[in-house]
């Protein structure tokens, strides 16, 4: 079945408070995916972001955004008075996000808001906390305990509390009462607000893509509370830890950080954690995008401390052993594999024996430092996703304009592009004509925005996850063109009942 979508982090949507939020622009920004023939809604991951800005890097895998909770729906439900956030400063520059603002001015409302909200409970506010009692439980007292400790790493807490003694937890839980159900309360207001949005989006006709990155970070409650997951030594620091090894695009590779996990000890137990962590995220989107995917074959291990990739070595991950007891466990699911990087025979059978759809990314076939092979789009198999770039690619303005000469000139011909109409018409239309059961555009490059919208650069810090789109960028005009390239091509959901 045919069908197109666009990707648009929820923090990119236009809001006045400074970020995109799950409110009104949210469903706007459905409405305009509906009437622009779109059947799906790609997201980044919506959990909460620690140093760094990266939804990549985050403080639970399961958590919610507390930067995503919409204020105004807030003041709706009697929680917060508009003054109290209407008169705040969110920032000079709509077209970006000042996550240090955020950080300073959000927290305070929100802490307004769940004193309201504590003071009569919601009907579904136990229910909600014992639902989620198997991730919430650890991840409130985390952040607990990392406000407490001025937002250190928890490697850094005494002793006690990073080898979890119970009667350590036990004191802490008693002391930190009232922050961990502030914490709590943040998620029952997110996820409250989070399936209004999904139905609203499901209601009409739009499914959700989400986004569940491979790895956790170090300083997260995931690490923390299930620290025989991972390869960790005698003082709970990694041996090793994640990243790429050196290639056409970074010299010395990229260097993640994150901690690897001890897949010989998941397999143990029947990988319960990540059937856990599956299951919620399927439960929370339509469809999942698991991210590395090349890591379930072999995953590069960089000892700790290094501050390179180039050390690295290449280590067997679990293969087909872990997606049987997924597919076990939790049936056939809506999962499409990010099968980017350095691949092999071994990661391409692994795609195979699957059966899910993999990942086509169109500026990929025509640069000339890395070659694909396959992916210029007339190549391109039924069963995977087209995309012209991804979050962590350039816009196709800013690559066109940025590539070498004779990269851009090939894709220029290729694609038959007019810089009249603008050149990043072309390239969607390709993503669109492919023989791709998906097609996913970028809202940056929809937009035909330069580098300057460029989400993320692999291996770089700062000025990374910021771009957002002004008021008005997605007008009924633009829904209207959207849809008649997606009718001509196939893709809309009453052409492919």
């Amino acid at each position: 079945m045919r069908s197109a979508g666009i990707l648009m982090p929820i923090s990119s949507l236009p809001s006045p408070c400074g970020i995109g939020t799950l409110g009104a622009a949210a469903r706007e920004f459905v409405d305009f995916l509906a009437a622009g023939g779109q059947s799906c809604w790609q997201i980044l991951p919506i959990c909460p972001t620690s140093y760094g800005d990266s939804p990549y890097q985050s403080f639970s895998s399961c958590a919610g955004n507390p930067y995503f909770i919409d204020l105004d729906t807030l003041a709706d439900w009697g929680f917060l008075q508009r003054r109290e956030y209407q008169e705040l400063d969110w920032g000079d520059d709509p077209k970006r996000v000042d996550y240090a603002l955020l950080y300073e001015r959000r927290y305070p409302v929100l802490r307004r808001a769940v004193q309201r909200l504590l003071a009569a409970p919601p009907a579904d506010f136990a229910p909600f906390l014992a639902d989620n009692a198997d991730w919430l439980e650890d991840y409130a007292l985390f952040m607990a305990l990392k406000d407490k400790f001025g937002g250190v790493s928890w490697f850094q807490w005494p002793e006690e509390l990073r080898r979890r003694d119970p009667a350590a937890l036990k004191a802490a839980g008693q002391e930190l009462v009232q922050d961990i159900l502030f914490w709590k309360a943040v998620q029952y207001l997110f996820f409250t607000q989070w399936w209004n949005l999904k139905e609203y989006a499901n209601g009409q006709g739009v499914s959700i893509i989400g986004d569940l990155p491979i790895y956790v970070a170090g300083d997260s409650a995931d690490v923390w509370a299930n620290q025989s997951q991972f390869q960790l030594d005698e003082n709970f620091m990694p041996t090793e830890v994640s990243g790429c090894p050196p290639d056409g695009f970074a010299a010395d590779g990229q260097l993640w950080g994150n901690p690897l996990f001890d897949w010989d000890r998941m397999k143990q137990d029947g990988y319960q954690w990540w059937l856990r962590r599956i299951a919620f995220q399927l439960k929370i989107y339509d469809v999942l995008r698991i991210d590395h995917f090349r890591a379930f074959d072999a995953y590069y291990a960089i000892p700790y401390g290094d501050d390179t990739a180039r050390n690295g070595r290449w280590r067997p991950g679990p293969g087909m052993d872990f997606f049987r007891a997924v597919n076990q466990k939790l049936g056939r699911q809506n999962i499409i594999a990010e099968d980017l990087g350095f691949l092999t025979d071994s990661v391409r059978e692994l795609l195979r024996e699957t059966g899910y759809p993999g990942m086509k990314v169109l500026e990929l076939a025509f640069d000339s430092r890395d070659p694909a092979p396959g992916y210029l789009p007339h190549c391109y198999p039924a069963n995977c996703v087209a995309y012209p770039g991804t979050h962590d690619n350039d816009t196709i303005q800013g690559w066109l304009a940025s590539a070498a000469p004779e990269d851009a000139a090939f894709a220029k011909a290729y694609l038959r592009l007019s810089k009249r109409e603008g050149y990043h018409w072309g390239m969607m239309r390709a993503a669109w004509a492919s023989p791709a059961d998906l097609a996913v555009i970028q809202a940056q490059d929809l937009l035909g925005l330069g580098s300057e919208a460029r989400m993320n650069t692999p291996s770089t810090l700062g000025g990374n996850w910021q771009w957002r789109a002004l008021p008005g960028s997605f007008s009924p005009r633009l829904a209207r063109r959207l849809r008649r390239e997606t009718e001509v091509y196939q893709r809309l959901p009453e052409q492919n009942p």
